[in-house]
């Protein structure tokens, strides 16, 4: 399996950050890549909105409201509902061609699921499988520590004949979501308990980025044969012209998305 560490994007205005997820399903959907992964940090803190957001009556005032707290507005591709980070997040994209991609989407959520919760384990932290009461974007394969607080959120995105698996590790910087993720929700009229808001380092003091990294790769390691390589020119070159689809314009009423 393909390995892309990306530990600080060439490119790292958040929007083309998320774009090159969206580069690698298409490349995968094309036939040009195969199963690949790539692990990365976030450039600058970012709000990351899932598509049903841009639709609630108040996404722009939602939007207005992450900029204004120093999160910067995007549309994501894959996930239902807002997410929120910083630089102390590991982001994690795995892609693959797949004839039928809709047929393992529960097993890819368990799978994966117990994998990252098995990885915060090893790492010391009291880290489990499932939903906690309030969650930010809600998932029966969150991972929580303690059954109390959500450090780890998992989405997918399928297109024909591929698929992307994304899951968003919090390793630091807690006070801060819990500070802005309660405003933003309010902006939209989704319901939050600030106190499900956890972070890795919260959980597991003296435990930096480069460790659960380089932990994490060890575990897929472990599955299956990994080959690390850089994020290729032709991938942010096609991330780039991805950027509109993630630019968090509301669109209006009665106007026709394109597919």
């Amino acid at each position: 399996m393909r390995f892309i560490l990306d530990p600080r994007p060439v490119d790292s205005h958040p929007v083309t950050d998320v774009a090159v997820a969206h580069a690698l399903l298409r490349q995968a959907s094309d036939g040009e890549v195969g199963p690949t992964v790539r692990i990365s940090v976030p450039g600058a803190p970012t709000a990351a909105f899932g598509r049903s957001d841009v639709r609630r009556a108040g996404f722009t005032s939602a939007a207005e409201a992450s900029r204004a707290l120093g999160f910067a507005p995007i549309v994501r591709g894959a996930g239902g509902r807002v997410a929120v980070y910083t630089d102390k997040t590991l982001v994690i994209d795995h892609v693959s061609p797949d004839p039928d991609p809709g047929a393992g989407m529960r097993d890819r959520f368990r799978d994966y699921g117990v994998l990252l919760t098995g990885v915060l384990q090893e790492l010391g932290v009291d880290a489990r499988l499932g939903a906690v009461p309030g969650e930010y974007c809600p998932g029966d394969y969150s991972i929580n520590a303690r059954g109390v607080a959500k450090l780890v959120g998992t989405a997918q995105r399928i297109v024909r004949g591929a698929w992307l698996f994304s899951a968003v590790v919090v390793l630091g910087d807690g006070p801060a979501l819990r500070a802005a993720m309660p405003i933003i929700h309010n902006r939209l009229e989704l319901p939050l308990r600030r106190r499900s808001i956890g972070s890795v380092f919260e959980e597991a003091p003296g435990l930096d980025v480069d460790t659960v990294a380089s932990t994490l790769l060890r575990a897929y390691d472990r599955m299956t044969e990994v080959e690390v390589s850089p994020l290729e020119d032709a991938t942010l070159a096609r991330a780039r012209t991805l950027r509109a689809d993630h630019q968090p314009v509301r669109p209006e009423v009665g106007a026709r998305r394109s597919a």
